[in-house]
């Protein structure tokens, strides 16, 4: 770090990460000893997120440093849990093709060996025996040889075709619907992904093949305390195109970094960055008092990066969270920031109106991160989105009471659903008389955003998260 800089805080939290992990699946007793650990691994990931509705990336690193695999055995478990969750869909269509029955007749346990043993069988490298193999070993430990020869025969039949061949037999007709089968995706999600796209839905193949990629992990240099390029030659990343303070890392856990661990960098993805950068940005009609608010700002990322800036300007930041546990994610993750935790509900805060800048980061679908949680397109429903657009719109209503004329309230999502996104934004508009600015200026360098006023990030164009924000201005009379 240059010495031109002030010397860096010490104590603050890192990454502001969840500490609310869901419990491990149960670690393998000694007659599992033989078994081939990383997709014993697999396998209890897959049980966890279909048991516990639990997060892939939340319970495998726990799970691999609890068991001691490392190396190219926690690349292999790690590729095996994750791309099994990702290709759900399609794997359950083959294997019940292969069954003969749907999936819901096939017990759980079963059904997530089935879905590692076609994995492995339609989507790596591995050797088909081996992939049989081993997926009979581990139902028989467990289960029996009756099982065994269930999962053994279905297997067989898998590898018959590529996976090339299983679209050709089992995809939907329609263009959407092919694509979505044929990249692991719901069709409803590559329908709301097309919509979003509009006149360049040709690139719709492009969204769903970069949502099967594995993300490289962005990290976020605190303002005042490193430099985007000082923490890329400690941690041996590349400075972010964007964002001023991204850094990205091609692997590797975050969370042991030394710039992580000591406060100086925090992990986020750049496209969250921008939303934070563009509510710092966006012209005021008068004076900026200094006074921000974060409306929905669990688990902290963006209070953090919000904090860190309105320090730099003499500012301070609300923060609101409604649930505990959460709240204390911001409290650690802005420590020694300007940053003030309220535990209360965006939609009725009470706090007192008169802010310059408001974010409503607003829950949403989550679609647009849908390669950094493998289970999540299987996980969310179409009937989802009316009750979240009904809560986006309160939220959104609340911000806009809160924020003082001539003030702007940055609207975003992590969704490009269009009911989540431009249509909640025309109707606040329309209902309460804003200016949309536009947000194309507030994110500058960043090409091929969309026609405006509203930006639209997607990860094929921009390697972020597919960021929505529109930035509003309330009248000043």
């Amino acid at each position: 770090m240059s010495e031109s800089r002030r010397p860096a805080r010490r104590g603050r939290s890192g990454s502001g990460a969840r500490n609310n992990r869901p419990r491990q699946a149960r670690r393998p007793d000694a007659s599992w000893a033989g078994l081939d650990q990383p997709r014993v691994a697999a396998r209890d990931v897959l049980r966890a997120v279909r048991e516990r509705d639990a997060y892939a990336n939340l319970v495998l690193p726990g799970l691999l440093r609890e068991r001691r695999i490392d190396g190219r055995d926690a690349a292999l478990a790690t590729e095996l849990a994750y791309g099994a969750a990702r290709a759900r869909g399609l794997l359950d269509a083959v294997i019940a093709e292969c069954a003969g029955r749907p999936v819901e007749e096939i017990d759980g346990p079963l059904l997530d060996v089935l879905q590692l043993g076609a994995y492995q069988l339609l989507r790596t490298r591995v050797a088909p025996h081996a992939a049989v193999a081993t997926s009979v070993d581990l139902v028989r430990a467990e289960a029996g040889q009756g099982k065994a020869g269930f999962v053994n025969a279905v297997l067989r039949r898998v590898s018959e075709h590529t996976e090339s061949e299983w679209v050709e037999r089992l995809a939907p007709t329609d263009p959407v619907g092919r694509l979505a089968f044929e990249h692991a995706h719901p069709t409803w999600i590559a329908q709301a992904f097309s919509d979003a796209l509009g006149p360049d839905a040709g690139e719709l193949e492009d969204v769903l093949v970069a949502d099967d990629a594995r993300p490289v992990v962005h990290l976020v240099a605190r303002p005042g305390e490193i430099s985007s390029e000082e923490l890329a030659l400690m941690t041996g990343g590349e400075v972010g195109r964007y964002s001023p303070y991204a850094v990205y890392l091609d692997g590797g856990d975050p969370g042991l970094l030394d710039a992580v661990r000591e406060g100086f960098a925090g992990v986020q993805d750049e496209g969250s960055q921008l939303v934070a950068l563009a509510l710092s940005r966006a012209p005021l009609e008068g004076p900026d008092t200094g006074r921000w608010l974060d409306l929905c700002a669990g688990p902290g990322g963006k209070a953090a990066l919000l904090g860190a800036l309105a320090e730099i300007e003499g500012g301070r930041v609300d923060a609101v969270e409604p649930v505990e546990h959460r709240a204390d994610l911001i409290r650690k993750t802005t420590r020694e920031l300007p940053v003030d935790v309220r535990v209360a509900d965006g939609r009725d805060p009470g706090l007192e109106s008169g802010y310059d800048r408001v974010l409503v980061d607003a829950p949403c679908t989550g679609l647009g991160a849908l390669r950094r949680r493998p289970e999540a397109r299987w996980r969310r429903k179409p009937s989802d989105v009316a009750g979240l657009v009904k809560l986006q719109r309160e939220l959104l209503a609340s911000a806009i009471s809160l924020v003082r004329p001539g003030g702007v309230v940055l609207y975003a999502t992590c969704s490009p659903h269009l009911s989540e996104t431009v249509t909640v934004v025309a109707d606040a508009v329309r209902r309460y008389g804003l200016s949309a600015l536009d947000t194309r200026e507030l994110v500058p360098g960043v090409p091929n955003v969309g026609d405006g006023p509203s930006v639209q990030l997607w990860p094929h164009r921009h390697g972020t998260d597919a960021m929505f924000l529109a930035a509003l201005r309330k009248p000043s009379n």
